[in-house]
């Protein structure tokens, strides 16, 4: 596939369509206009098409997309289709529950090996994955193709486990940690994972929508005098 230059915006937009077209499958629809999707979604019409666009004509004038091929053709883009291999380091409380709710597979990973340095934790396997020392990390790196680390270590931990990672030529950091890890040095791409910013997001929102009411009332309460 030729790659172009997408801003980030598009790119985070693809899994929302790419999850909203798995909805619509699953649901028997099998074409949908760019409104209607864009209804769905909270977007604008000719935003869904601006970025469709970005990589190529996927629908048709008056006629809609085809929701099985359009769900496809991004999955195509967003690589669910090369079978990439992760490693998860850290078999705690986030790590555990990845490993035994969140579905790799279905994203296009396979989770290969989990490291660990309890020893009552390590030999254990969940859901087909074994749990190995990080004594054993090193040696693993070097002689397994491994695409993503996903990383769940406490936050002391992070930096150094990321260099650890870095050196061996990782290509990518799915980091749970907490901490913003930024190496300008490194080729490794690393996705920060902060469960907060979502929420508080939502608190500005939120307190957004309070101010907005207060503001009325005041209003109201001013032009009752």
């Amino acid at each position: 596939m030729k790659r172009i230059k997408v801003s980030n915006n598009v790119i985070r937009r693809l899994p929302r369509y790419l999850r909203k077209l798995d909805e619509l499958k699953a649901s028997g629809v099998g074409r949908i206009s760019s409104s209607n999707l864009g209804q769905q979604l909270g977007l604008t019409p000719s935003q869904i098409r601006q970025d469709f666009s970005s990589f190529g004509e996927f629908g048709q004038q008056g006629y809609g997309y085809n929701v099985a091929a359009l769900r496809d053709e991004i999955a195509s883009i967003l690589g669910i289709d090369r079978g990439f291999k992760a490693i998860l380091i850290g078999v705690g409380n986030i790590g555990h529950a990845l490993m035994d709710n969140f579905c790799f597979s279905e994203w296009g990973f396979s989770l290969e090996a989990a490291f660990d340095i309890d020893p009552e934790i390590v030999g254990t396997v969940t859901k087909g994955v074994s749990v190995k020392s990080m004594d054993e990390l090193p040696d693993y790196l070097r002689t397994n193709k491994i695409d993503v680390a996903v990383l769940t270590v406490p936050k002391e931990a992070a930096v150094p486990v990321a260099r650890l990672l870095y050196n061996s030529g990782i290509s990518a950091i799915w980091n749970f940690t907490n901490v913003e890890l930024t190496e300008p040095n490194s080729s490794s791409l690393v996705e920060n994972v902060h469960f907060s910013d979502s929420l508080l997001s939502l608190s500005y929102y939120v307190s957004e929508r309070y101010d907005e009411e207060a503001a009325r009332a005041a209003r109201l309460a001013r032009s009752e005098k």
